[in-house]
């Protein structure tokens, strides 16, 4: 018996030091043929794999790179499938548990010390803190609105920033955070108010953008979402709704505004990633987001919606392959931005209308405030193009960040420039 379990000890010690376990991995996968795209999307329409590009199986076509979130314990068997098949693929991120580590371990630290990390990823927490904290040292620049609440009743703060002036006739609106896995994305609204801040009257561009006009920013459209990929599922991208009829939780934000809703580029199936809600607005998040911005809308002249990854400037519509009425004036916005980020950055970005851009994606957040008489209304997908995705490193927060500040700032100009 001591032999045996010696033996047995033995076999454990070999299995931990020289079998390598399987890890968390990102594929990029590139399907050549109509056999080829029917195998993709049965593969990512399974628990096991999380789809990261497209955003559901259903827009996976031939020739274009797929992006796929394999668990553990499937990678051998689907890699296998790939190879049997003929499918090319390559890794993309060996072991996400790595990097998920490593953007999570100064959780509920830094904001509420020394100082605020922008340079690092916060939780929902430290982002209310952060919040709070930001109106007691900035009184005379900065108010908290609370424009509603979630499903699981967190509350929907927006700071609205102004220069130090008496009243104005314009506004603009950014929000971030609208898929709850996209982390770049609040990021990026916590950076911009910091930079607001700190360079008001000794940046011209900044001074010119808050003199003329205030401006409200949602940091986390999504923070039950949010909350759930700090704790659970870093995948997660929803918000966290539940239904009597079925076991699916949560639906895409990004697909429950009032324009075009629910036609082809969203489901009405609740387990699916773009799932359009009961009806539009039947999140409690968008319902607070066009209750407010309806009640705007004389004044905010500008839209931002900021999302990722893949580095695009996107403008109305993506509900519908038609062009907008001012398409021309939109496109030489983006343009001009993703010019000038190129310039300074050396960064590409894609731009053009939503649907015809990327593909066709009905009850977005720029469509509908585009029909509600927003006409400068634009999506920001930020970086990276695919190497690290939902997963981007916090060494490279600055850089996303600075392209879209870049872009923001010239478009935001711009438009300030016409409405005069």
């Amino acid at each position: 018996m001591k032999h045996l379990v010696l033996l047995a000890f033995s076999i454990c010690f070999l299995e931990i030091y020289f079998c390598k376990p399987e890890h968390d991995k990102v594929l990029s996968i590139m399907a050549a043929t109509e056999e080829h795209v029917l195998l993709l999307q049965d593969i990512a329409s399974h628990n096991e794999t999380v789809l990261w590009q497209p955003a559901d199986f259903s827009h996976i076509t031939t020739n274009s790179q797929v992006h796929l979130y394999i668990h553990s314990g499937s990678v051998e068997h689907i890699t296998a499938l790939l190879r049997t098949y003929r499918l090319s693929y390559s890794v993309l991120l060996e072991n996400t548990q790595e990097l998920i580590q490593e953007q999570t371990r100064n959780d509920t630290t830094d904001a509420r010390s020394a100082g605020m990390s922008y340079e690092r990823y916060h939780s929902l927490e430290d982002i209310y803190h952060w919040i709070n904290k930001t109106s007691q040292e900035y009184p005379d620049m900065v108010k908290v609105l609370l424009i509603g609440s979630s499903y699981e009743k967190r509350p929907l703060y927006v700071l609205k920033l102004s220069g130090k002036r008496g009243p104005v006739d314009k506004a603009m609106w950014l929000d971030c955070g609208i898929h709850a896995r996209e982390w770049i994305s609040p990021a990026f609204c916590l950076w911009f108010v910091k930079y607001a801040l700190s360079f008001y009257q000794h940046n011209v561009d900044i001074t010119t953008m808050l003199d003329k006009m205030d401006i409200y920013i949602l940091p986390v459209m999504n923070p039950d979402g949010y909350k759930y990929t700090w704790t659970t599922d870093r995948m997660w991208r929803k918000n966290r709704s539940v239904r009597n009829y079925t076991d699916c939780v949560g639906a895409d934000l990004n697909r429950n505004f009032d324009a075009n809703w629910c036609t082809k580029g969203a489901s009405s199936i609740p387990c699916s990633e773009i799932y359009c809600g009961q009806f539009p607005e039947s999140e409690p998040e968008v319902e607070a987001v066009a209750k407010f911005l309806r009640s705007n809308k004389d004044t905010v002249k500008l839209y931002f919606s900021i999302h990722s990854y893949s580095q695009m400037l996107l403008f109305p519509y993506s509900c519908t392959y038609e062009e907008a009425p001012n398409h021309a004036e939109l496109l030489g916005l983006v343009q001009e931005a993703a010019l000038k980020i190129r310039r300074f950055y050396k960064n590409l970005y894609r731009f053009g209308a939503g649907a015809k851009t990327i593909y066709l994606a009905p009850g977005g957040s720029d469509d509908w405030a585009y029909n509600q008489g927003i006409e400068y209304s634009f999506t920001f997908e930020l970086q990276d193009r695919g190497r690290y995705g939902f997963l981007l490193p916090t060494t490279m927060i600055s850089s996303a960040c600075n392209e879209g500040l870049l872009a923001v700032k010239v478009i935001a100009l711009r438009v300030l420039q016409k409405l005069q």
